[in-house]
């Protein structure tokens, strides 16, 4: 497996995960829990996360539902 390196919520990190779901759970995200995924500003819908592969430079931002208001 070949590290690259791309942008995790605004954070450079190395990473060795072919597709979104190996990161997500690389990084110890509980993938029950609610929260959405863009590469790149791309929304990635929740059932492409296994499939969904990662390039080097690509920018992943993780969004959490935030209640009240």
């Amino acid at each position: 497996m070949t590290n690259f390196e791309i942008s995790l919520n605004g954070e450079r990190i190395a990473t060795g995960a072919p597709t979104l779901q190996a990161l997500l759970l690389e990084r110890g995200y509980d993938l029950k829990s609610a929260f959405a995924c863009a590469i790149n500003s791309g929304f990635v819908p929740r059932p492409q996360w296994p499939e969904r592969s990662l390039q080097g430079g690509d920018r992943i931002d993780v969004v959490t539902p935030i209640t009240g208001g």
